[in-house]
Formats: structure tokens, C-alpha cells, sequence
């Protein structure tokens, strides 16, 4: 009895060797893919630019067709620009912490959720939710884009494509409404849904799986994760609450400023016993306190609201010091949005072989003297010109800045660090329009 319990132990054994062998080599004989193509991650991310800036010129059209004020009708556009704000690192902690499947399956499914809610809404209230859901939804797909990019030089791709879409938005959201409906022009966003399974391919198939030494270590298998995620543990749900309070009250700064002033001091304030609580949790206070992470995502939020300050600005100002109309001046802008978009490319190609300190430099020189050029200059040209430098400045401070936040990052918290790096730089975005709203529109 015996020995007929060991020969059936040792026939099993060397039946589960030879399946893990079997196995080990089916996998080394698979072809894999190289990391996730570029473009691929563009279109996965760039949309979302799109989305935003789709509504600029069909406002009064939407408060038509939902028959409210035109002022009322802008919260449409506030709503995506919060969404986007808090849904980046909140979808990049998830992408931390259950990997790269779980947060491209809930970025697609808020994005395509929210596009039929826009599409089929008649009620202002279901449609903001809508917008809200197709924003957070694209935040996350662009979390994901940016965590695979790996290198300045695609980051720059990313970047770029961000520029001219969101220059174009504009532009594409007016001619959709024209042709077809306002609702088609909110809807463009949903396109980035297309890139979700290549991508999905690309990384899990590039992912590097673990090989067993033994019988036993193949009896439990690992699924591959994404580069810079770390699945598994318990969610800090008050961290992301505090956040969440803190960045809603800064969005809202612009619209009631005695009452989100001293909502996010109080937010800001327990936001930061937390952390000193929990330091491991949502926001990583050892991230937070690394001078590289905290210089790169200041620098990013101040190039961007000077961005977006002159994106809401230049019109106005070619209008009243060169006497442009309103279709030269469009036209003049979106050249000059394009061209600052496209040389951003190269700063973050040629990065690499930059010191950080030369980088930055560049970047703080040439937004400096953008905005000091849209302050004195009179000339149209001379206002393009600010307007290239300005893109230039935010499109190159986005690719080239938020490598170097993820750097100062240990891998597992790489998603977190450029989730809290897109936040400060759509920060950027909620309060240009409010700068540009009280030193050059009211007036």
C-alpha cells in the first residue's frame, strides 16, 4: 500500500512538472508585443481635449435647446473641467491599486455612460451629470495613456496631441453642431474608447509574467500588471474624500470665492492631518514632501494657468489693441495653438539630453515671456507670438514635467504621482478663465 501511495505521489509529480514545463514553454513561445504604440496611447488620451473644449463657441445653443440662461448653460463646461480635476487621481489609484484592466474597464464604461446620458438627456441636471461621467471617464483612460508612456519623447507625442486637439475643439465642436446637433459636439470624446483593447493587448501582453522555479511556485499563477501599479490592499476611501472636498472648493473659487475660500482651507487642513495619519494612503505623504514631485507639479499648475489665461485672453486683446475681428482672430489663435503645440515636441524630444535645471529654465523663460509680451504688446502678430510661447510653455511643462514627478516616485506609486501631477495642471485650466475673466473680459 505503500509503495503504491508513493509511485501514485511521484507519477503526479512528475505529471505537474511536466505541465508546468509544457506551459512554461508555451508562453516563452508566444510572440510578444513590444511596449504600447504611441499613437495608440494619443488617441487613448488626446480626446478628452476635445471634450472640453467642444462647448466654447455653442453655449448660447445649448441654453437654447435646454431652455436656460447662457450663464447656466457654462456649468457644462465647469462640471467636465471638475470632473477632470478630481477623476485623474482618483482613476490613477485605482490603476495603482487593481491594475491596468480594472481601470480601463471603468474609465470606458464612465465615458461611454456619461456620452449616452449627453446624447439622450433633455434635462440640464442628467446632462451635467453626463458631461461629469465623460470627463472622469477620459481622465482615467489619460492616466493610463500617461503611465505607459515611459519616456519624455512619448510623453511629448501625448502632450502635443492634448494641444491640438484642445485647440481644435472649438473649431470641431461649432461645425458638429452645425451639421448635425450640439449634443454630437459633447459626444467626441467617446472616440478614445476606440484605443481601449489594443492598448489593453499591447500592455498585458508586454507585461513581464512570472516564471516558477518549481511545481509548487505554479500552482499559485500571477497575472501580469501594468508598469507602476501595485494591486491588492485596502482603499483609502477619507483620503480620496478630502481630496475630492479640497480640489472641488478650488474649482469653485472662481464662481463663490468667500465661501470655496474657506471650504478649502478647512479641506486642505484635514486633508493634511490625514496624510500625517495615514501616510501610505491616498496621497503618499512621502511623495508629497519630495522637493522634485512638489517643484515639477507648482511649475506644471503656474505654466498652465498662464496657458489658459491667454487662451481666453488674445481674443479679446487682438480685438481691442489691433482691431482684429472675430474670425481673423480665431484663425490667428488656432495657428498659433497648433504651432506652440507642435514645438512642444521637440523640447520633449530633446529633453533627454537636458539637465533638469536646463529644461526648466527654458520652460520658465519662454512662459515669462509670453505673458509679459500679451501685457504690453499692441501688435496682432506680436500677440500670436505669446500665444505660441504660452502653449509651448504648458504643452512642454505636461510632457516633459510629469516624467520627472513620476520619477521621483517609487514604481508602485508612479500612477499616483502622475494622477496628482494632472491634477495641479487642471487646476491650471479652472483658474485661467477666471484670471482672463477679471484683468481683460470684464473690463
Amino acid at each position: 500500500m505503500t509503495t503504491a501511495t508513493a509511485t501514485a505521489t511521484a507519477t503526479a509529480t512528475a505529471t505537474a512538472s511536466a505541465t508546468t514545463a509544457t506551459t512554461t514553454a508555451r508562453s516563452a513561445s508566444r510572440p510578444r508585443l513590444g511596449p504600447v504604440p504611441v499613437l495608440w496611447l494619443a488617441l487613448l488620451a488626446t480626446p478628452l481635449a476635445a471634450g472640453a473644449n467642444a462647448p466654447v463657441l455653442i453655449i448660447p445653443d445649448m441654453a437654447r435647446a435646454l431652455g436656460v440662461s447662457g450663464s447656466t448653460a457654462t456649468w457644462l463646461v465647469a462640471s467636465y473641467a471638475w470632473a477632470m480635476a478630481v477623476g485623474t487621481p482618483l482613476l490613477a489609484g485605482l490603476l495603482r491599486r487593481r491594475g491596468l484592466r480594472a481601470a480601463l474597464r471603468v474609465a470606458s464604461a464612465l465615458l461611454v455612460g456619461g456620452t449616452l446620458l449627453v446624447a439622450a438627456s433633455p434635462w440640464l441636471p442628467l446632462t451635467l451629470t453626463g458631461r461629469a461621467a465623460q470627463a472622469a471617464g477620459g481622465a482615467g483612460l489619460t492616466a493610463v495613456a500617461m503611465s505607459l508612456a515611459g519616456s519624455a519623447r512619448r510623453m511629448g507625442v501625448i502632450s502635443a496631441g492634448f494641444g491640438i486637439l484642445g485647440a481644435s475643439g472649438p473649431l470641431l465642436g461649432a461645425q458638429l453642431a452645425h451639421a448635425v446637433s450640439w449634443r454630437l459636439s459633447l459626444c467626441v470624446s467617446v472616440i478614445a474608447v476606440l484605443a481601449v483593447p489594443m492598448v489593453s493587448r499591447y500592455a498585458t501582453a508586454s507585461a513581464t509574467p512570472t516564471t516558477p522555479t518549481t511545481a509548487a511556485a505554479s500552482a499559485a499563477p500571477t497575472a501580469p500588471t501594468a508598469p507602476g501599479t501595485a494591486p491588492g490592499g485596502r482603499f483609502d476611501v477619507r483620503g480620496a474624500a478630502l481630496l475630492t472636498a479640497f480640489v472641488t472648493a478650488l474649482v469653485l473659487l472662481p464662481h463663490a470665492p468667500v465661501a470655496a475660500l474657506g471650504s478649502s482651507a478647512v479641506a486642505a487642513t484635514l486633508l493634511a492631518l490625514h496624510v500625517r495619519r495615514q501616510p501610505d494612503g491616498f496621497v503618499p505623504a512621502s511623495l508629497i514632501r519630495k522637493p522634485l514631485f512638489l517643484g515639477s507639479a507648482l511649475l506644471a499648475l503656474a505654466l498652465s494657468g498662464s496657458y489658459f489665461t491667454l487662451l481666453f485672453s488674445v481674443p479679446r486683446l487682438l480685438a481691442d489693441r489691433a482691431g482684429w475681428d472675430a474670425g481673423t482672430a480665431g484663425t490667428g489663435q488656432l495657428v498659433a495653438l497648433l504651432t506652440g503645440s507642435a514645438l512642444s515636441w521637440l523640447l520633449a524630444a530633446a529633453s533627454a539630453r537636458m539637465s533638469r535645471v536646463a529644461v526648466r529654465s527654458v520652460l520658465v523663460g519662454v512662459g515669462a515671456a509670453a505673458a509679459a509680451i500679451a501685457v504690453f504688446a499692441s501688435w496682432g502678430p506680436l500677440l500670436l507670438v505669446a500665444t505660441v510661447g504660452g502653449t509651448f510653455a504648458a504643452t512642454g511643462a505636461n510632457a516633459v514635467l510629469s516624467m520627472h514627478a513620476a520619477s521621483s516616485a517609487p514604481d508602485p506609486q508612479r500612477p499616483t504621482a502622475i494622477g496628482l501631477f494632472a491634477l495641479c495642471y487642471q487646476l491650471g485650466g479652472a483658474f485661467g478663465p477666471a484670471i482672463a475673466t477679471a484683468l481683460v473680459l470684464a473690463a
